[in-house]
Protein backbone atom coordinates (compact mmCIF):
# COMPACT_ATOMS: atom_id res chain seq x y z
CA UNK A 1 0.00 0.00 0.00
CA UNK A 2 1.16 3.29 -0.56
CA UNK A 3 1.79 5.99 2.07
CA UNK A 4 -1.24 7.87 2.96
CA UNK A 5 -0.33 11.62 2.73
CA UNK A 6 -2.40 14.40 4.25
CA UNK A 7 -1.82 17.82 3.72
CA UNK A 8 -3.53 20.26 6.62
CA UNK A 9 -3.37 23.68 5.50
CA UNK A 10 -4.97 25.32 8.62
CA UNK A 11 -6.10 28.55 8.07
CA UNK A 12 -2.96 29.49 5.25
CA UNK A 13 -2.42 31.18 2.76
CA UNK A 14 -3.51 34.27 3.00
CA UNK A 15 -5.16 34.75 -0.57
CA UNK A 16 -6.56 32.54 -3.34
CA UNK A 17 -3.27 33.84 -5.47
CA UNK A 18 -1.02 32.19 -2.94
CA UNK A 19 -3.09 29.07 -2.25
CA UNK A 20 -3.24 28.54 -5.99
CA UNK A 21 -0.02 28.92 -6.45
CA UNK A 22 0.89 26.17 -3.38
CA UNK A 23 -1.33 23.78 -4.90
CA UNK A 24 -0.16 23.84 -8.63
CA UNK A 25 3.25 23.57 -7.04
CA UNK A 26 2.29 20.28 -5.07
CA UNK A 27 -0.68 18.59 -6.69
CA UNK A 28 1.18 16.24 -8.69
CA UNK A 29 2.33 14.16 -5.13
CA UNK A 30 -1.27 13.26 -6.00
CA UNK A 31 -1.46 13.46 -2.03
CA UNK A 32 -4.85 14.67 0.10
CA UNK A 33 -4.96 18.19 0.26
CA UNK A 34 -7.00 20.27 3.13
CA UNK A 35 -7.28 23.65 2.61
CA UNK A 36 -9.32 26.53 4.32
CA UNK A 37 -13.31 26.02 3.57
CA UNK A 38 -13.12 29.34 1.16
CA UNK A 39 -10.06 27.61 -1.73
CA UNK A 40 -12.14 24.50 -1.82
CA UNK A 41 -14.00 26.02 -4.72
CA UNK A 42 -11.08 27.35 -7.01
CA UNK A 43 -9.05 24.19 -5.97
CA UNK A 44 -11.38 20.96 -6.29
CA UNK A 45 -9.33 18.93 -3.54
CA UNK A 46 -10.35 15.74 -2.07
CA UNK A 47 -9.99 16.58 1.45
CA UNK A 48 -11.63 19.11 4.05
CA UNK A 49 -10.24 20.47 7.63
CA UNK A 50 -13.79 19.94 9.40
CA UNK A 51 -17.58 19.07 9.29
CA UNK A 52 -20.90 20.12 11.19
CA UNK A 53 -22.84 17.02 12.76
CA UNK A 54 -26.13 17.92 10.65
CA UNK A 55 -26.62 17.97 7.44
CA UNK A 56 -28.98 20.84 7.13
CA UNK A 57 -30.28 23.96 8.89
CA UNK A 58 -29.85 26.87 10.75
CA UNK A 59 -26.43 26.31 12.02
CA UNK A 60 -24.71 29.50 11.08
CA UNK A 61 -20.92 29.35 9.95
CA UNK A 62 -20.99 25.81 9.59
CA UNK A 63 -20.13 23.08 6.75
CA UNK A 64 -22.25 19.45 6.80
CA UNK A 65 -21.04 16.47 5.40
CA UNK A 66 -23.58 16.19 2.58
CA UNK A 67 -22.47 19.03 1.60
CA UNK A 68 -18.58 17.98 1.20
CA UNK A 69 -19.97 14.61 -0.51
CA UNK A 70 -22.13 16.72 -2.76
CA UNK A 71 -19.10 19.07 -3.26
CA UNK A 72 -16.95 16.13 -4.14
CA UNK A 73 -14.53 15.94 -1.19
CA UNK A 74 -13.66 12.14 0.14
CA UNK A 75 -12.25 13.09 3.02
CA UNK A 76 -12.27 15.36 6.44
CA UNK A 77 -10.25 15.94 9.25
CA UNK A 78 -11.93 15.17 12.64
CA UNK A 79 -11.20 16.34 16.11
CA UNK A 80 -8.07 18.28 15.32
CA UNK A 81 -6.30 19.18 18.73
CA UNK A 82 -6.73 22.56 17.65
CA UNK A 83 -9.94 22.43 17.17
CA UNK A 84 -10.45 20.99 20.51
CA UNK A 85 -8.06 23.63 21.93
CA UNK A 86 -9.80 26.96 20.39
CA UNK A 87 -13.54 25.60 19.18
CA UNK A 88 -13.95 23.51 22.71
CA UNK A 89 -14.56 20.39 21.04
CA UNK A 90 -15.62 17.68 23.02
CA UNK A 91 -15.46 13.72 22.39
CA UNK A 92 -19.09 13.75 22.36
CA UNK A 93 -18.96 16.31 19.83
CA UNK A 94 -16.65 14.68 18.10
CA UNK A 95 -18.19 11.26 18.39
CA UNK A 96 -21.67 12.82 16.34
CA UNK A 97 -19.15 14.12 13.86
CA UNK A 98 -17.75 10.86 12.92
CA UNK A 99 -20.97 9.30 13.18
CA UNK A 100 -22.41 12.16 10.30
CA UNK A 101 -19.53 11.50 7.98
CA UNK A 102 -19.47 7.69 7.89
CA UNK A 103 -23.26 8.00 6.96
CA UNK A 104 -22.18 9.71 4.08
CA UNK A 105 -19.88 7.76 2.73
CA UNK A 106 -16.91 10.29 3.44
CA UNK A 107 -13.66 8.98 5.19
CA UNK A 108 -13.21 10.29 8.47
CA UNK A 109 -9.52 11.09 9.77
CA UNK A 110 -9.41 10.85 13.41
CA UNK A 111 -6.38 13.27 15.16
CA UNK A 112 -6.24 12.10 18.55
CA UNK A 113 -3.18 12.34 20.96
CA UNK A 114 -4.45 10.16 23.93
CA UNK A 115 -5.62 6.38 23.81
CA UNK A 116 -8.00 7.33 26.09
CA UNK A 117 -9.83 9.62 23.17
CA UNK A 118 -10.58 7.09 21.19
CA UNK A 119 -12.90 4.66 22.79
CA UNK A 120 -15.14 7.86 24.03
CA UNK A 121 -14.62 9.11 20.03
CA UNK A 122 -15.81 5.73 18.07
CA UNK A 123 -18.57 5.12 21.13
CA UNK A 124 -21.60 3.22 18.79
CA UNK A 125 -19.93 3.34 15.66
CA UNK A 126 -20.64 -0.27 13.99
CA UNK A 127 -17.38 -2.11 12.96
CA UNK A 128 -18.08 -2.27 9.30
CA UNK A 129 -18.20 1.71 9.43
CA UNK A 130 -15.09 1.71 11.96
CA UNK A 131 -13.27 0.26 9.81
CA UNK A 132 -13.34 3.44 6.88
CA UNK A 133 -11.91 5.64 9.96
CA UNK A 134 -7.97 7.09 9.50
CA UNK A 135 -6.55 7.77 12.48
CA UNK A 136 -4.13 10.43 13.11
CA UNK A 137 -1.60 10.40 15.92
CA UNK A 138 -0.30 13.73 16.96
CA UNK A 139 1.25 14.64 20.14
CA UNK A 140 -0.04 17.85 21.12
CA UNK A 141 3.49 19.39 22.09
CA UNK A 142 5.12 18.20 18.82
CA UNK A 143 2.51 20.17 16.47
CA UNK A 144 4.31 22.90 14.50
CA UNK A 145 7.15 23.41 17.36
CA UNK A 146 10.05 21.49 15.45
CA UNK A 147 10.16 18.86 17.85
CA UNK A 148 8.91 15.69 16.36
CA UNK A 149 7.76 12.71 18.80
CA UNK A 150 11.09 10.28 19.27
CA UNK A 151 10.13 6.53 16.76
CA UNK A 152 10.35 4.50 20.00
CA UNK A 153 7.41 6.78 21.79
CA UNK A 154 5.60 6.68 18.26
CA UNK A 155 6.28 3.00 17.96
CA UNK A 156 4.73 2.43 21.13
CA UNK A 157 1.40 4.73 20.77
CA UNK A 158 1.50 2.72 17.23
CA UNK A 159 0.89 -0.76 19.15
CA UNK A 160 -1.28 0.84 22.06
CA UNK A 161 -3.88 1.94 18.84
CA UNK A 162 -3.63 -1.66 16.86
CA UNK A 163 -5.06 -3.14 20.39
CA UNK A 164 -8.04 -1.04 19.58
CA UNK A 165 -8.17 -0.60 16.07
CA UNK A 166 -6.33 -3.75 14.67
CA UNK A 167 -6.59 -2.83 11.04
CA UNK A 168 -7.40 0.84 9.99
CA UNK A 169 -4.67 3.09 8.59
CA UNK A 170 -2.43 4.79 10.84
CA UNK A 171 -0.91 8.17 10.39
CA UNK A 172 1.74 10.00 12.41
CA UNK A 173 1.08 14.23 12.60
CA UNK A 174 3.71 16.36 14.26
CA UNK A 175 6.63 18.28 12.65
CA UNK A 176 7.09 15.97 9.82
CA UNK A 177 9.81 16.75 7.80
CA UNK A 178 12.04 14.97 5.13
CA UNK A 179 14.17 14.41 7.34
CA UNK A 180 12.15 11.99 9.81
CA UNK A 181 9.46 11.18 7.77
CA UNK A 182 11.04 7.45 6.43
CA UNK A 183 11.54 6.99 10.77
CA UNK A 184 7.99 7.18 11.04
CA UNK A 185 7.08 4.95 8.22
CA UNK A 186 9.73 2.25 8.52
CA UNK A 187 10.25 1.76 12.02
CA UNK A 188 7.53 3.11 14.02
CA UNK A 189 4.91 1.25 11.67
CA UNK A 190 2.67 4.11 10.28
CA UNK A 191 0.91 3.73 6.95
CA UNK A 192 1.21 7.84 6.48
CA UNK A 193 1.82 11.06 7.51
CA UNK A 194 -0.67 14.26 8.05
CA UNK A 195 1.86 17.08 7.65
CA UNK A 196 0.86 20.58 8.39
CA UNK A 197 3.25 23.28 8.37
CA UNK A 198 5.78 21.48 5.96
CA UNK A 199 2.41 20.94 3.59
CA UNK A 200 2.53 25.18 3.22
CA UNK A 201 6.52 25.44 1.63
CA UNK A 202 6.43 23.23 -2.12
CA UNK A 203 9.77 22.14 -1.84
CA UNK A 204 10.04 20.41 1.34
CA UNK A 205 6.24 18.83 0.88
CA UNK A 206 7.51 17.22 -2.24
CA UNK A 207 11.26 16.12 -0.42
CA UNK A 208 8.83 14.39 2.48
CA UNK A 209 6.52 12.48 -0.59
CA UNK A 210 9.44 11.68 -2.39
CA UNK A 211 11.56 10.04 0.48
CA UNK A 212 8.49 7.44 1.62
CA UNK A 213 7.37 6.92 -2.04
CA UNK A 214 10.12 5.44 -3.61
Amino acid sequence: MKPFIVANWKMNPISLAKAKQLFNEIKKTKAIICPPFVYLSALRTSGAQDCFWENQGAFTGEVSPKQLKDFGCKYVLIGHSERRKYQGETEEMINKKLKAVLEVNLRPILCIEKISQIKRDINGISKEKLGKIILAYEPVWAIGSGKACGISVARKMNSAIRKILKKNILLYGGSVNSQNVKGFIKEAGFQGVLIGKASLNAKEFIKIVESISN
